[in-house]
């Protein structure tokens, strides 16, 4: 039900670097993460770009939003100087260039899609072509642990991911777990249920263990939660604690 890593590097370094950069992958490196996770959305020239944020404003500076700016101006952009000097001009990464950093140094993805409002089924599919176009020799040798997983909030989103790439596997992000979650997730042909640590409770973690799902949680930052929620049968988790929670943490 879960063939991925356990722990994972929330947005790349967690607090140690700027989230979805490239200096943040080289963080969650340097403390032995090969497994992150990232966001991505889609500039107004339609290319996929790693950010968390629709609007500029906290991690870059400036007003406008990523929807309204061209791919190659967000990648002049500064993402790290708001988290402190020595980051500095730390670009905005194209989702692409995430791609290539990750397969190089054997780092998972859960990639969680990230529309815009109203760019739901375009930044759905647009995200999960182009994984499949990179990844397609690990599609063909039909390991799955070798993919990565698509994850988003937006039902619309992850049904055009699983319509433009049905051989990925994806994740359905709910902060709260519906009543209806079995019926969304079985018409997305979900593979896990990745929700809230806050609100989750063991007699729903497990339902869904139950019902043969994956079951992953965020953003675990406590090692005493990491634990009891790992004993309710939750499968992984992401953390932004990466100096306090290791990837070998049980």
């Amino acid at each position: 039900m879960w063939p991925y890593p356990r722990i994972v590097a929330h947005r790349g370094g967690g607090t140690l670097a700027p989230e979805n950069t490239i200096a943040g992958l080289r963080a969650g490196l340097a403390y032995g993460f090969r497994a992150v996770e990232f966001d991505v959305m889609l500039s107004r020239d339609g290319i996929g770009m790693v950010m968390h944020d629709p609007d500029f404003g906290r991690t870059v500076a400036g007003q406008g939003s990523v929807a309204t700016t061209d791919a190659i101006e967000l990648s002049g952009m500064d993402a790290g100087s708001w988290l402190g000097p020595q980051f500095r001009d730390e670009p905005v990464p194209f989702f692409t260039q995430f791609i290539d950093y990750c397969k190089q140094q054997r780092i998972w993805m859960n990639v969680e899609i990230k529309p815009a409002d109203g760019f739901e089924r375009e930044t759905g599919s647009w995200v999960a072509k182009v994984t499949r176009e990179y990844f397609a020799d690990e599609i063909a040798a039909g390991d799955p642990a070798a993919l990565p997983l698509l994850s988003s909030f937006s039902f619309e989103a992850l049904a055009a991911a699983r319509d433009a790439a049905p051989d990925l596997p994806r994740g359905y992000l709910l902060d709260r777990i519906p009543d209806n979650w079995q019926a969304q997730a079985r018409e997305l042909g979900a593979v896990a249920i990745h929700t809230n640590q806050k609100h989750l409770t063991p007699e729903l973690a497990a339902q869904i263990k139950a019902a043969g799902y994956g079951l992953f949680c965020y953003t675990v930052n406590d090692p005493e939660r990491g634990r009891a929620i790992l004993s309710w049968g939750v499968d992984g988790f992401c953390t932004d604690r990466i100096d306090l929670i290791g990837p070998s943490f049980a």
